[in-house]
């Protein structure tokens, strides 16, 4: 198995020789799941009359959730050790995988472009800065995609060795200053909403935030045990999920401070004395670590689709970031919208590509074999069972979600789950129907084909 330092075995299983330990791992995801606007929640949700047991229990809620999908989705990747896209070969067909392709680079773009939106009113905000907003957010969107011209290692080290070890500092000190001095009254005063609506609320976001949909991208570099992404995926959560929105809820709680731009100053003068200079240093670093690892994953995208240097590749897509800045700058809603339609599209296709994995051979008696990279040229242009099953579970949480016009009235629970279910329960029939009636044989591989050297077989096969 042949790999340059450039390619991080985009078209290839990741070897287990090259396999990171849970420690690199957890906080790679820690930072994936942290960011400043977690913090800003607890502001907001104070705002909308959310009490301190109706946030605390939603985001506890929201979580379990997330480890549901998230635990299986990282094991098919650390399995496999394919990345999501060439994942998706086999289980939607050439075309299919291309499609999937596209929706993971307009996804991983969109967020790209709102953090780096973001960062920019951060720091405008601490140093009263007088810049043109958007000219200054197309060049922090520029200049955050320097870690990823060094692949995976790139992306790991930066969270491992500054990112994760800064937030944990930052926020933690918060919350227990925050803490410390909140009077145990929050925990009985009344809320003036639902429970109902509370936890529409707090799921929405926090599904939307942490769940991101191509695991396998990340986790194929992870060891093949079924454990081994649980711990770091719940310490993750609790930290990002959990302790970031409690500290701001209490924050506001304490200051009647709900205004965005006024809780950033808040948390600078709380931590750091109202030294901005080391606020702006910890929002950049954090901020250009969930942006690393958005591209990353964009990256992988664009490489299914065509081979083209690293550093080509990473230059064009964080143009299209800056060009999406441009876009998303004047868009009301726009953390909102790209939040919902990307814990619906992604999550539903890993879904889809998850019961192949696991289930599909237990109720249709065969299944394809996940585990070997197919080249395009041996697979079917279009997996129908695949496409159907998508649209139906994207067009059922879409329509639950509030993101097309007319249908917020719709909105409750957790319409991602709706479309993860949707997607699922419309598979495995039509899977079943196309195993009994299709005369297509399942993907052959030559002796040739890429092998992850495990003497176990990778899926049911």
């Amino acid at each position: 198995m042949s790999k340059t330092s450039g390619d991080d075995y985009l078209h290839s299983s990741v070897p287990l020789s090259e396999r990171r330990g849970s420690w690199t791992m957890g906080l790679l995801w820690l930072t994936m799941v942290t960011c400043f606007p977690n913090v800003l929640a607890g502001f907001q949700w104070f705002k909308e009359g959310l009490s301190l047991p109706q946030v605390l229990w939603g985001v506890l809620s929201s979580c379990a959730i997330i480890m549901l999908y998230s635990v299986p989705a990282c094991y098919m990747g650390a399995k496999s050790g394919l990345t999501y896209t060439v994942l998706s070969r086999t289980v939607f067909g050439s075309w299919g995988a291309r499609l999937i392709s596209l929706n993971v680079i307009w996804i991983s773009v969109g967020w790209y472009a709102l953090n780096a939106i973001f960062l920019a009113d951060g720091i405008r905000g601490l140093f009263n800065l007088h810049l043109p907003q958007v000219l200054f957010a197309v060049a922090m969107a520029l200049l955050m995609a320097v870690n990823n011209f060094f692949g995976f290692s790139g992306v790991a080290n930066f969270a491992r060795y500054l990112a994760a070890p800064v937030l944990l500092l930052w926020v933690g000190f918060a919350f227990f200053k925050s803490l410390g001095s909140c009077p145990a009254t929050v925990w009985t005063e009344a809320a003036t909403v639902s429970p109902a609506y509370s936890f529409t609320v707090i799921s929405s976001f926090v599904v939307g935030i942490a769940c991101w949909g191509n695991e396998p991208d990340y986790w194929r570099f992870g060891k093949v045990k079924w454990n081994f992404s649980v711990l770091p995926l719940l310490l993750s959560l609790f930290i990002g999920q959990v302790i970031f929105p409690l500290t701001g809820w209490m924050m506001a709680r304490q200051s009647g401070i709900t205004d965005f731009a006024q809780a950033t100053k808040l948390m600078n003068d709380c931590v750091f004395a109202g030294m901005a200079i080391l606020s702006a240093l910890v929002l950049s670093i954090n901020y250009v670590a969930v942006n690393d690892s958005g591209l990353y994953a964009a990256i992988n995208a664009a490489e299914n689709l065509k081979k083209v240097p690293r550093k080509v590749c990473v230059a064009t897509l964080a143009s299209l970031g800056a060009l999406a800045t441009v876009l998303l700058f004047g868009y009301k809603n726009n953390f909102e919208t790209v939040a919902a339609l990307s814990c619906i599209v992604l999550p539903s296709s890993t879904v889809i590509m998850m019961a192949e994995a696991f289930l599909v051979e237990k109720f249709c008696g065969k299944a394809e074999d996940l585990s070997r990279a197919v080249d395009f040229n041996k697979l079917p242009p279009l997996r129908f069972a695949a496409l159907i099953a998508l649209l139906v579970g994207c067009t059922v949480a879409a329509m639950n979600s509030g993101v097309l016009p007319g249908t917020y009235k719709y909105l409750v629970g957790v319409p991602a789950v709706y479309g993860w279910a949707c997607s699922l329960f419309t598979y495995l029939p039509l899977r079943y129907l196309e195993l009994k009636y299709s005369s297509r044989p399942l993907c052959t591989l030559d002796a040739e084909s890429e092998s992850l050297k495990d003497p176990e077989p990778a899926f049911p096969s």
